[in-house]
């Protein structure tokens, strides 16, 4: 019999979310009561941040983070009768929390897939609050977004929302499927480039590294931006563009001289370097949002990428900070003794364990890695999967005996308990997810501003197939990038610890002694048995993980300090506030570190102040805004050093704008004013012939340490370095064997293997030791370090073991004894020269002059002794 239907106003909500459990537990499907962390972080919130409007909660897979999201959503949905919707990256992942948030009682609608296709009725139901909406990020962050009114945001998996937030202002251009576009688009850019770079761009590329991005000169581009804009114009009119590049081109229309441009080989991709989400309605308005993650990080990751100013953290709960899920057995098959000499045997080590598991997730960077690994490493008998095939349901994968699901940058959203799957291989450093990210990380060297969002994607993907506390999987580790990647302790380190104590066991079992990939094979075994030999190793990863703590990278409070400043200068650059925005660049430089490896990260926010002050001086006329663009440019040439973006910013606009080059560069002129003063001190020729002999003598030494570490350090004051040291104690072996410093921009650390014989190879612990020692001069030196330090290993060894190059670091190159040598010599030759001039006579630049003559100034000789990068280096 049909009966009217009354709604309970708010006055009967209940007090908090605590209360709200206790009245749904008693007919719901989930448990009877809420575990103690889940009450600490929803007391919390409730107590002290219940009226912030960005929150953040972190809660560790498995301990019931849907629950806490889904009761802040149900609470507020009852407190405040105003719609609530949940949002999630991903169809499959929406569908399984509405499920979750059924059994634990909340009304939930499901609005996902097509906007037409949704059910009025539950539309209705978001819309009136009388259901939680659970929903996509692509519903919000759209350029007609179909959930517009909700009072409450609660955002899942925060940590990888970058790619969905920032969609709306992404226009992207591949040459492969739209090539018209593409060049249509470069031929506008024309002045924007180094000439060179764009006529190898012109092309097709050629000469260039397809990996490789350019930064369009965001001055030339403000210069043409009609033109530019006439240009996209057409191609979105034409049909030239993909449906998503029309959408975008409603925001970008009119402001594309408010974006940067990036450039390469393979696309174009215009974007605001932060997502200027306060312009954006549909998040913008909610009075609040909850932000929901496993790992949220710091270092100001969360706020650049929902561009919001400050985003409240609530505290992990007490005794989680060490508390993992399930139990994974990372392994590094190019690490083993036989497999890291061959790339072929490698493919099929891991084809044979797909087989041997049935099933396998395979997480790729990119597109073009995931199609390499299904040519070369899934075996012929499984059926390839790829996301199209598992957008709503896992059940074609997880009910295939031989299947492998293939997907290129997805990190999370997949799902895969118990026997869904028990192996997972991780192919490639997860980096470059669009051209502004591969653009920070390989051309600018940013690398510490895009860590946390590095770590979140392998702490996620490696955790794919381990959601419960039974859960065990495999996790393959492959490819040189990645492997050194997570071999940096300062990586390792800032983990959490049950990853840590499970990397380090991973690789010591994959490489230490020798191991095979035959035995690599045996200790699977035994992981997969989990009987007692296994049980022993599980406690000594769990004593390890329990001795470990979380330490983040030097940078990571000055990078938080510094966001709200950078969201601000790029909400005002979006406005056109040009000299507000130059404020707040002068204030987030004013909190980045000096130094360190932000260095690089704050090169690229001085050129952008550069960029803002230019403008202003041609909109106003203004002449002391030039002076001003010239003084970031200066700080940006400066900070820059050593990496490849800024010296391609030569385009016509760039050279009329900036002041030419200084005479001499930094280090130059630090080592040249160190020489001078030191020449005084060895103006004797007794002085000077007993130190350089001495110094040449222990060069040659083979059979002690000592002398040649001494030489070194002479090497490196004739050198001009301000300070060069060595450890005199024997019980610092594990420090450096000398270290150059000039002044506070260039460090040079250096590893001799003297006493070396010349037979044999260079090993991988020789390896992790040189690159280690980075860490270990800022550490003693309590400063980070200037970015762009080379650590350099000498070494007489003729080979080098390919596990070794694996575990090789960017900045470990290999220094034959003959190049140190030479280098002395040509420094002697040099100083000989300088003394004949006469003291009165000789200033910085007449002494750079004699020493450029011999190739002994600091920027001729660096660039000669990192010739051979490790890892690149063959045996």
């Amino acid at each position: 019999m049909a009966t009217f239907k009354t709604k309970s106003g708010s006055s009967g909500a209940p007090g908090d979310p605590e209360q709200l459990y206790r009245l749904l537990s008693a007919t719901n499907n989930g448990p009877e009561a809420l575990w103690a962390h889940q009450a600490d972080v929803l007391r919390a919130w409730h107590g002290k941040y219940l009226d912030k409007k960005d929150v953040a909660i972190e809660l560790p897979t498995g301990s019931g983070k849907t629950m806490v999201g889904g009761l802040v959503a149900e609470y507020l949905r009852q407190k405040d009768n105003k719609p609530v919707a949940y949002l999630c990256p991903n169809n499959l992942l929406a569908h399984q929390t509405a499920s979750k948030l059924r059994d634990y009682g909340i009304p939930v609608v499901e609005l996902v897939g097509d906007v037409p296709s949704w059910n009025p009725a539950d539309r209705t139901k978001f819309n009136r609050a009388d259901a939680v909406a659970v929903s996509v990020y692509s519903h919000v962050f759209n350029s007609n977004p179909a959930l517009t009114n909700a009072g409450l945001l609660v955002l899942d998996d925060a940590h990888g929302a970058e790619g969905y937030v920032a969609g709306p202002w992404k226009f992207e251009i591949r040459r492969s499927t739209h090539p018209n576009a593409y060049l249509d688009l470069l031929s506008t850019l024309r002045d924007a480039l180094d000439p060179v770079v764009f006529g190898h761009l012109e092309n097709a590329g050629s000469n260039l590294d397809a990996r490789t991005v350019y930064l369009a000169s965001p001055l030339s581009v403000a210069a043409n931006a009609q033109l530019i804009e006439q240009a996209l114009e057409v191609s979105v009119a034409s049909n030239k563009v993909s449906s998503g590049a029309k959408h975008v081109w409603k925001f970008l229309r009119g402001r594309v001289d408010r974006c940067l441009v990036y450039v390469s080989a393979s696309q174009v991709l215009i974007r605001p370097m932060i997502a200027p989400t306060f312009v954006h309605q549909a998040f913008e308005d909610p009075t609040r949002r909850v932000y929901m993650s496993a790992t949220l990080g710091s270092g100001g990751e969360l706020e650049r990428a929902f561009g919001r100013r400050r985003i409240t953290r609530i505290p992990i709960p007490k005794g989680w900070e060490n508390q993992g899920t399930g139990r994974r057995f990372f392994i590094f098959p190019e690490l083993t003794s036989d497999l890291a000499s061959d790339p072929a045997l490698t493919n099929a080590f891991v084809s044979g364990l797909m087989t041997d598991y049935g099933r396998a997730l395979v997480l790729a960077p990119d597109e073009k890695t995931a199609l390499k690994s299904i040519a070369e490493r899934v075996p012929p008998d499984h059926v390839v999967m790829r996301a199209k095939d598992v957008i709503d349901d896992l059940a074609p994968f997880t009910s295939s005996a031989a299947a492998a699901l293939v997907l290129a940058n997805r990190y999370d959203g997949i799902d895969l308990p118990g026997k869904d799957c028990e192996l997972v291989v991780l192919d490639g450093l997860p980096i470059g997810s669009d051209l502004q990210e591969q653009f920070l990380h390989s051309s600018v060297g940013a690398v510490t501003v895009l860590q946390e969002r590095v770590r979140a994607r392998i702490m996620q993907g490696s955790g794919r197939a381990t959601r419960g506390a039974r859960d065990r999987a495999v996790v393959v580790i492959l490819r040189n990038d990645l492997i050194s990647y997570l071999d940096n302790p300062g990586v390792n380190r800032a983990m959490h610890p049950e990853v840590q104590a499970e990397l380090e066991f991973g690789q010591r079992n994959s490489m230490d002694d020798g191991t095979s990939s035959a035995e690599l094979l045996e200790l699977l075994e035994l992981f997969k048995v989990n009987g007692e030999e296994w049980a022993a190793a599980d406690r000594s990863i769990a004593e390890d993980r329990d001795k470990r703590v979380v330490v983040m990278p030097q940078d990571t409070e000055a990078l938080q300090k510094a966001v709200k400043h950078e969201v601000i200068a790029w909400e005002e650059i979006w406005d056109g506030q040009w000299e507000r925005a130059l404020t707040s660049i002068r204030e987030l430089l004013d909190q980045l570190t000096v130094n360190g490896a932000a260095r690089r990260y704050s090169a690229l926010w001085n050129y952008i102040g550069f960029v803002v002050a230019r403008r202003l001086a041609l909109q106003s006329g203004d002449e002391t805004f030039n002076e001003t663009a010239a003084g970031y440019f200066e700080e940006a040439r400066w900070r820059a050093k050593g990496t490849s973006w800024f010296s391609s910013m030569t385009t016509p606009v760039e050279r009329e704008s900036v002041p030419a080059p200084p005479r001499l560069d930094p280090v130059d002129e630090i080592a040249m004013q160190t020489v001078l003063a030191d020449l005084h001190d060895l103006a004797l020729p007794e002085t000077f012939n007993e130190t350089v002999r001495v110094a040449r003598v222990g060069l040659g030494v083979t059979d002690d340490h000592e002398p040649f570490e001494a030489a070194l350090v002479t090497l490196g004051e004739l050198a001009g370095a301000t300070e060069s040291y060595t450890y005199d104690d024997e019980t610092e072996q594990a420090k450096p064997d000398a270290v150059w410093i000039f002044g506070e921009i260039q460090w040079v650390i250096w590893e001799a293997k003297s006493m070396a014989t010349e037979t044999g190879a260079v090993g991988p612990k020789e390896v992790q030791q040189a690159g280690g020692q980075l860490r270990t001069v800022e550490a003693d030196r309590k400063a980070p370090e200037p970015g762009d330090t080379p650590c350099l290993l000498i070494s007489r060894k003729p080979k080098i073991m390919d596990s070794a190059r694996n575990l090789a670091e960017g900045h470990v190159f290999l220094v034959r004894p003959d190049a140190v040598a030479d280098l002395f010599d040509r420094i002697v030759r040099a100083w000989l020269v300088l003394r004949s001039r006469g003291l009165s006579s000789v200033d910085s630049s007449a002494a750079a002059e004699i020493f450029r003559s011999e190739g002994a100034l600091p920027s001729q000789w660096l660039h000669v002794i990192r010739e051979s990068p490790l890892r690149q280096t063959s045996s």
